[in-house]
């Protein structure tokens, strides 16, 4: 183990600041109230940065290629990140043991877009809970935008996969820990103090989540509604110090304890015994061993041991667990009474349950809960994790059927060859997608090689886009000799000419009618959607529409327009990155790649790139084609998709990269 060095103010502003006082509240679904002017917050978060920074250069000194690097909890969550950009590829597992909060309340963390893009990096997130990885997902599709499936996220070629991984105990441990002559003298201990009274046993940290006050409301609840139990119940609640102040809930506590007594205790009987610091380990598996019953009222818990070790200690007395179904165990001990602690009359009717429960019933429910506490040992969590981790680095590293493009091949073949073909879509290919049409400008660098490649006499460079022309004029008309098709090969601008020219001058357009119909009734019933009109094609965005309801209405228009238009008119539909796209059939990339081949049958080197759908003509056709393997380099952006290209380049800005690698090549 190496160690990592901090200076005391940045590991105090990390861990009492930002970690403690921002993440931690917020994943628990704690809303901030003491807000300044934003210097501490600002002092705070680059704590935050500059420790996940240090913790990272470590990590990179002592990397060896092979080594899987697995990060764990809240603290770290901008490390994959950090290690990614320097080890593009390094094998990362992220572990999140706290819960992770809807998209709601985890879009309120003003840092939440770093947060994410640190945390995506990894190849695989663990969460304890289905619900705690949904959260995650959907924020990652809400906040920045990016493709998801149920099992994971997609951004620039890269997928992190998200996925389930209930967390266990050191069971022997335990056995041998509860087994102990103390524990079995202060058994007795406890016995003979409480002897001929039921015993309900709560041991808690006292911080909010924890449900302590919500626990004691509902044992006040139950001896008001429940008066046969009274003498015959003691509860012993155990509660550790927080780390964090939690003074105004100790004394609520110590109130509602004081009230408790008061009102159902007598000279001979105290019904709540409250005990306010550490307890031993022998008092506490003591305690979890001679219950008769263990209530566990978390309002928001990541995790929750104890339950396990509650079923551990029960292995010959077999009492019933209470547990809040916002526990992160919760899910996996479905055999517990399961209530909601905000439910008070509902926890009081689950301790009368636990008490009046039949012995036969007792061991069925035990047996279950025993069964998966034995199955799924901390040492079955990390080998199930460190295995679907492996497993999900195989099948990206496996996922394309096309290999990842052999970019020394091609520089070859682009270096000795007369006559080059060269085309670019434009969306995807060779600029990021973006939220908005109109914010997809091109990238500096990308515009200067792409210069330089229109430069070269042998070659002739082709953008063919969805775009509309008045789009490819403001963006990439400055380009010298470039050659332009708009609207998926509705337009064609050939290299150094100013005019474009309409291939379905003579089409009939009267289509559009319907198709605008039906779009605007799916617009106006999906806030954030829109229409964009162009000459020869209609597309219906939904990139700024809530994700989960934007895929959704998408299906529906795509099957309302099967049934309604395109069994009567001559349309297909394209399903884009985010919309959908009606256009005459025989309009496509495809046909312009055709129509530029015809015009080129010399040329022996053809470069395509391309990253949807509408690009699957252009690749199609090449395939067609009778141009020799090691000449085609058709190109598909991104990874994990079925496609007709030959090659695959996992980002953009691979593209770009590989363009100026080509003008370099042509230069030595």
């Amino acid at each position: 183990m190496v160690p990592v060095f901090l200076d005391d103010e940045s590991a105090t502003n990390h861990y009492e600041g930002y970690c403690k006082t921002v993440l931690w509240p917020l994943f628990h679904y704690i809303m901030w109230n003491d807000a300044t002017d934003g210097r501490r917050e600002a002092r705070e978060w680059n704590a935050y940065h500059h420790v996940n920074q240090q913790f990272a250069k470590v990590v990179i000194e002592n990397y060896r290629k092979g080594d899987i690097i697995w990060v764990h909890d809240y603290h770290l969550l901008l490390l994959p990140g950090m290690i990614r950009d320097r080890i593009p590829d390094a094998k990362i597992g992220l572990f999140v043991h706290a819960p992770f909060p809807s998209s709601e309340i985890f879009r309120c963390l003003p840092k939440r877009e770093e947060v994410l893009r640190g945390m995506v990096a990894a190849n695989q997130i663990g969460y304890q809970t289905f619900s705690y990885a949904r959260h995650f997902i959907s924020s990652c599709t809400r906040v920045l935008g990016y493709e998801s499936t149920p099992n994971g996220v997609s951004v620039d070629g890269h997928h992190c996969q998200v996925g389930t991984f209930p967390i266990g105990i050191d069971t022997d441990k335990v056995n041998q820990r509860r087994k102990s002559p103390r524990v079995d003298d202060t058994i007795k201990a406890i016995g003979d103090l409480y002897a001929g009274k039921k015993i309900i046993v709560g041991r808690d940290k006292l911080d909010l989540v924890k449900g302590v006050q919500q626990k004691l409301e509902a044992f006040e609840y139950f001896l008001s509604h429940y008066p046969e139990w009274h003498n015959k119940v003691v509860l012993v609640q155990a509660t550790d110090p927080a780390i964090s102040d939690s003074a105004k809930l100790e004394t609520r506590v110590s109130e509602m304890v004081a009230h408790i007594n008061g009102t159902y205790g007598s000279l001979e009987f105290t019904p709540l015994h409250h005990f306010h610091h550490f307890i031993q380990p022998d008092e506490y598996y003591a305690l979890l061993s001679i219950a008769d019953a263990a209530l566990i009222t978390s309002v928001r818990d990541g995790m929750n041991t104890t339950s396990f070790e509650y079923v551990m200690c029960q292995e010959e007395k077999q009492s019933p667990l209470i547990l809040s179904e916002f526990t992160g165990t919760a899910g996996s001990l479905s055999e517990a009474l399961l209530v909601n602690p905000w439910d008070h009359a509902g926890v009081a009717k689950a301790i009368n349950d636990a008490l009046c429960m039949s012995e036969e019933e007792k061991k069925l429910r035990h047996k279950v809960m025993h069964d998966h506490v034995i199955s799924h040992k901390a040492e079955n969590w990390a080998h199930s994790f460190m295995k679907n981790l492996m497993s999900s680095i195989a099948t990206e590293e496996e996922s394309a059927d096309t290999p990842l493009l052999d970019t020394k091949l091609m520089y070859q073949q682009y270096q000795k060859a007369h006559k080059r073909l060269i085309f670019f879509d434009y969306d995807g290919t060779l600029t990021p997608i973006k939220k908005t049409p109109g914010a997809a400008l091109p990238p500096n660098d990308m515009l200067q090689y792409l210069q330089l490649l229109c430069d070269d006499p042998k070659n002739i460079v082709w953008v063919i886009s969805g775009r509309d022309q008045s789009a490819l004029d403001k963006w990439l008309g400055g380009i010298r000799n470039l050659g332009f098709s708009a609207e998926h090969g509705a337009f064609m601008k050939h290299p150094a000419s100013d005019k474009w020219i309409n291939l379905t001058e003579h089409m009939d357009m009267s289509w559009k009618h319907d198709v605008i119909e039906i779009f605007t009734y799916y617009t106006e019933r999906t806030a954030g959607s829109f229409i964009e009109h162009k000459r020869c094609s209609l597309t219906w965005h939904y990139r700024l529409a809530d994700p989960e309801y934007g895929a959704f209405q998408a299906k529906e228009c795509q099957n309302h327009l099967e049934n309604a238009v395109l069994s009567k008119l001559p349309v297909e539909i394209l399903v884009g990155k985010k919309n959908l796209e009606v256009r005459p059939t025989s309009i496509n990339k495809g046909e312009i790649v055709k129509r530029l081949l015809a015009a080129s049958e010399d040329a022996d080197f053809v470069l395509c790139a391309g990253d949807d759908k509408t690009d699957e003509d252009m690749f199609r056709t090449l395939r067609k084609s009778n141009i020799p393997d090691d000449q085609l380099f058709s190109v598909t952006v991104g990874t994990e998709k079925k496609t007709m290209a030959l090659w695959h380049i996992p980002t953009v800005q691979d593209v770009i990269d590989s363009m100026g690698k080509l003008v370099e090549t042509n230069r030595s």
